[in-house]
Parts: structure tokens; sequence; C-alpha cells
């Protein structure tokens, strides 16, 4: 009887734990069975969102899923991806040429997705390279780097690369001033002899095809962030600044004196006309313009030695300065183009400018003095409103399109809601940990798809695995399709994410090249078949010309290489159909493998040091007889008589 007992007391309490979850579940509402399903991707299903995702030190712009926070792809940009050997084989190493040689790495900041009418298009991002100052343009079709210009008079590219509301712009600023031109001077003398400067790249509308045209010279403050005018504000552009104080040392203390920085407001339409009527001065320069063909496959370099500069005093009109509280960092744009939010990250308050107070404090000639020339409006003349004391060390702001913003605070560590005309604070929710910059796909463009937020964290510490001294950084996915913002979802993310930008799938998915026809590539050493396949030497220099098909390379076998040889590995995959790359690597090449698309060429260099037999093999998994493709390289000494001779399929005599 007590055993009975005890066994009916045990399942009454295993009945009123299972009801009591089940109680809790269904008044606690979304608990993390009904998140996972938020994200959940089910298996041959398609994420509804691209998120671009900068990979800061890394170099690189990284593409995920949402709402899965899947990493599809890492793009090479700005430094050599061993993968993909972007920058390891002949043909893209000149993509990475600037006017300080051969730099194989920078630090990739902010991305932004080309626009049509300030709707996202989905053609091309551009992302800038902080370090050597560079605007790098990836083509969607392709999710391939294209070209590469490098921004002369110009230091930490910073409030870049963020495109006008047509494409018509893409811009870079210089967040570090310098002399310009660059010359040889006492830093001591910073203040009113070092410059910044604002590039103007413009965009060819088919291609894409970047140039310099024209550039900002402007007083030596530090250039942050930027965004466009939109809407009734296009036509004009905004710049953060800080350091106003033009300080060159301890700028942590020297650089916040000033009660106020300035917001620059540049009208690019009115110096855009003034450059098209011979405006401005053509000045020396010495940049590097890198584009890669896409019928060659080959990347070419060329070393620019001009761009037109253009003194804002002498476009009247073009160029105000509203002040805005002490270091503002994010410089941020609404939909409609009338709000301008200038986050101060030593203010306690959001300032928000009126675009329309803004052109009526012009017209009326209300200026609070000027700086080098340059207007200075009042600041209670632009002033459309405050956000009171939302949270600590505010940075960017990102709108949903439906009257309200997201902003982020760093210090405490969280995503801040509130009302676009009222101010209020409708909402917030914490961030694990020190938040930086924020995305909501569209949320730079005039239509926001406010579906999502993704928040990048500068700090993890307890969210992972520990994985040695430094943790992986962290994004995280907020659903802001209801009143209240709900955490779904962290995922890692590649380097230090710095900003990001996002689309709807269904912008790019249709425009993804699928066929890669072997008639278009127009290298020089493509091989379209196995009958056009040999090798060929010029002295030392030995081309080889050879095909690659599931499951075997041709030819397969050579001999006649000589120590000291320089071999060119011209290598074609005969495949045209997409996802049906081959890879190849030789023993002892000074390089990274080959992986070569459907339809491409490309080439490697090995320089063979010792005699013998060395293979080489396919690096990229292609087919059930993977393992059997592959060859071998007869090497002889460099005095030897052994003839050239190459093979398939047979001996070679």
């Amino acid at each position: 009887m007590k055993k009975l007992l005890k066994l009916t007391l045990a399942l009454l309490s295993v009945f009123t734990a299972f009801t009591s979850c089940n109680n809790s579940e269904k008044k606690s509402g979304a608990l993390a069975g009904n998140v996972a399903e938020k994200v959940y991707v089910a298996p041959g299903q398609h994420d509804e969102f691209y998120a671009f995702i900068s990979g800061g030190f890394s170099g690189q712009l990284s593409v995920y899923g949402l709402p899965s926070g899947r990493l599809f792809k890492v793009i090479p940009v700005f430094s050599q991806d061993p993968e993909k050997a972007y920058g390891y084989n002949e043909e893209t190493k000149p993509m990475l040429n600037t006017s300080h040689g051969f730099v194989p790495w920078d630090d990739a900041h902010h991305p932004d997705i080309s626009q049509t009418a300030g709707v996202i298009d989905g053609r091309w991002v551009f992302i800038n390279g902080n370090n050597t100052p560079r605007i790098a343009k990836i083509d969607l079709s392709t999710f391939e780097t294209t070209e590469i210009i490098e921004i002369p008079n110009s230091a930490g590219n910073h409030s870049s690369s963020f495109v006008t509301e047509n494409t018509e712009y893409v811009v870079a600023g210089t967040r570090f001033s310098v002399p310009i031109p660059q010359k040889d001077m006492p830093i001591k003398d910073y203040k009113g002899n070092f410059k910044g400067s604002l590039s103007f790249i413009s965009v060819d509308k088919e291609h894409g095809n970047m140039d310099i045209k024209f550039q900002i010279i402007m007083p030596g403050f530090d250039y942050d962030l930027s965004h466009p005018g939109r809407g009734k504000s296009h036509g004009w552009f905004f710049f953060t600044t800080y350091n106003t104080e033009e300080a060159s040392t301890l700028l942590e203390v020297n650089a916040s004196q000033n009660d106020k920085d300035f917001i620059a407001a540049v009208n690019w339409k009115k110096i855009e006309e003034y450059v098209n009527n011979g405006g401005g001065t053509m000045m020396p320069a010495n940049y590097a313009h890198n584009v890669y063909d896409e019928t060659t496959h080959t990347a070419t370099s060329t070393m620019k030695k001009e761009v037109r500069i253009v003194n804002p005093l002498d476009v009247p009109g073009a160029v105000y300065l509203l002040p805005t509280p002490k270091s503002p960092h994010g410089c941020d744009v609404d939909p409609t183009g009338e709000y301008i939010v200038g986050n101060g990250k030593l203010s306690a308050n959001l300032t928000v400018h009126s675009f329309t107070k803004m052109l009526k404090a012009i017209e009326n000639k209300k200026f609070a003095g000027d700086a080098y020339g340059i207007p200075i409006l009042n600041f209670e003349d632009v002033l459309a409103g405050s956000v009171v004391q939302p949270g600590l060390g505010p940075l960017h702001t990102e709108f949903d399109g439906k009257g309200n913003a997201y902003t982020t605070f760093f210090i405490s560590s969280e995503v801040v809601k509130w009302k676009l005309g009222t101010w209020e604070v409708l909402d917030r929710q914490p961030c694990y940990y020190s938040v930086g910059h924020l995305m909501i796909p569209g949320g730079n463009s005039a239509k926001p798809f406010g579906k999502y937020v993704v928040a990048m964290n500068k700090i993890t510490k307890d969210r992972y695995l520990p994985t040695g001294p430094e943790v992986t950084q962290s994004a995280q996915l907020y659903d802001i399709s209801g009143d209240k913002m709900e955490l779904l979802l962290d995922f890692p993310t590649i380097g230090e994410p710095h900003y990001a930008a996002g689309c709807p799938a269904d912008l790019i998915k249709p425009r993804s090249k699928k066929i890669f026809n072997l008639k278009d590539n127009k290298h020089p050493y493509a091989a379209k078949s196995e009958a056009e396949t040999k090798v060929v030497r010029n002295g030392n220099i030995v081309h080889v010309n050879m095909t690659m098909i599931r499951s075997h390379f041709s030819p397969d076998n050579i001999e006649g290489i000589k120590v000291g040889d320089k071999v060119y590995f011209h290598v074609t995959n005969l495949e045209q159909d997409y996802d049906v790359p081959h890879g190849i690597s030789m023993i002892g090449a000074n390089t990274s493998e080959l992986l070569i698309m459907p339809g491409q060429t490309e080439t490697f260099l090995w320089e063979p040091k010792q005699v013998g037999v060395w293979p080489f093999y396919c690096t990229d998994f292609c087919s059930a007889l993977h393992q059997e493709m592959q060859g071998y390289v007869r090497v002889s000494a460099s005095n030897a008589s052994t003839p050239l001779k190459w093979s398939l399929g047979e001996d070679i005599e």
C-alpha cells in the first residue's frame, strides 16, 4: 500500500510540474520554443533577407541570412583570401594595389546597397577601406568585388561609403585631417594647416563604374559618419564632425573641450553644378583605380595623377555647419529626409535637426558665426526636438518606416525605440554587450523593411563557449514588427562587425547569375576545350594552358620543367553551371590554392626549387571521383635536356 501511495504521489508530482510548465508557457507568450520558430528556416527553405555585415579588421564582407543568422559567404574585398585565391592569383593581385604599393589588408566598416529613387535596388554593395582609404564595389549578380578606387587627400576613410538616393554618388569622408597636399611639417602646427576632404565618387548608372568627381576641402576636423538626404533633402549630404578643437594629442581630453561640434550639411547638387560648369581646381594626386573585368577574369590597376578639388568658399550656399552636442558619432537621416539625428556620444539627450528649419535659417541668414568661412547656423534654429535622457552613449540610429527610430547606446548596452516627432521613448531592450551599429533592412533608405533589427555588439563575454583570449564578435536579432522589441537570436560574426546593409532576398535572388558560358571567357590564356591545352616555354618562363572538368585535369602529366623555371598555370574550369567550382593546388607553390568558378580562368605562379616528381590535385570536392582528380609535374635539373612534354590518358614517351 505504501509503495502504491508513493507511486501515486510521484505521478501527481510529475503531472503538476508538466501542467505548471504548460500554464507558464501560456502565460508568458513567447518563450524559447516560440522564439525558435521565428528564426527557424526549414531545410530547403530560403531566408527572407540578405544581411551584408562588414568584417572590420578582417577587411572582408560577410553574407548572412535573416532570420536564421546563417553565414553563407565571406566576400573577399580588401584582404587576401586563400579560400578563393583573391589577392593570391595573378588575376586579382592588381585589386589590392595602392599608391603605397601592394596592400593586402584593410579595415572594412560601412557597407551600403545601391538605390533607385531612394529604394534599395540590390545591384551593388559599396564598402569602405578605412586604413588605406579606398572604396570597393561588389556586384550582387556574382557576389564578387569588381572595383576598388583609392581616395587621395584622405586618411581614415570612415564616413563612407554611403550612397545618394539614385546612386549618383558614393561618398568617402576622411576621419583624420592631414596636410593637403601631404608635406613634411611639425605635428604641433596641426591647427589651421591640416585639412579634411569629402570625396564624391560618381557611379555609372548602367555598369556601376566609379570615378572621383570632386573633393571638397574642409576645415581640419575629424569627419566621423555620414548619410544622404532623401526625399525633400535629396541633393544634400550630412557628415558628423568631432575634434573641432583641432587637437593633435590626447584627443580623449583635448577633443572634448567644446560644448558642441558640428554636422556638416553639404549641398552636393550645387557643387555638382559648379563643377559641371568648369569650377574647381585640378590638383596633382597619385591614387590607384583597380577594375576587375568579368570577361577576361582579370583585374587591371591604373595609377591616376590628378583629382578635382573644390574650396567650399568658392560655392556660396554649398556648405553649412549645424551645431551638435559634443563628439557626435552617428549621423542618420529618416526615410522622409526631414530629420537628421546627431548622436553626441557625451550628451545625455539625442539631438534631432530639422531640414525644413535648416533651409529657413539659411534663407533668413541666421548665423552664429563661421568656421574658416563656413557659416554656422544657430542650434535652436535648426533643432527639431530632443529625446530626453534615453540612455548612455548614443551611437547610431535606424528607422522602421513606421515613424519610429531605433538608437544604440554603447555604455548602457541597449537598443532604444523612440517616436519621430514626439521624441518619446517607446521601448528598450538590452544588448549583450556594448552595442555599436545596428541595421534594419533598408533602414538607410526611403523604404525600410521594418521587420527586424540587427544589433552588432563589441563584447560577448558569456554568450558563447570561450575560445581563448578573444571571444567571437556577436550580432543579435530583434523582432520589431510589434509594439515591443523581442530578442530572437544571437549569432557569431566574422571579424569586428561595424555597419551592415540588408534587403529582401527577392531583390537579389532573381538576378544571381546561374550560367557562365565558356564563349564569354575572354581571358588571354583560356583553354575552352581539352584540345586547346598546351605547355609553352619561352626561356625560363613556362605557360601551362590547362583545363579542369569532373574529374580530371588536362594535361595531367607534364615533363620538361626545370629548377629555376617560372611556371604559370592558367587553369580554365570547363563547367558552366553555377556551384560547380574546382580547385587546384601545387606542392611547393608560394601562394594559395586556386578556386576557379565555372567558365572562368585563373592563374598561379609556381617556381620549383627541387628536382623530382611533384603532384597537384583538386582542392574543392567536385564529384565521387574527386580524389582521383590529380596529376604530376616532373622537374629536372636546370641544365637537364629533358624535353617539354605533356599528356592526358597516356604515358609520356
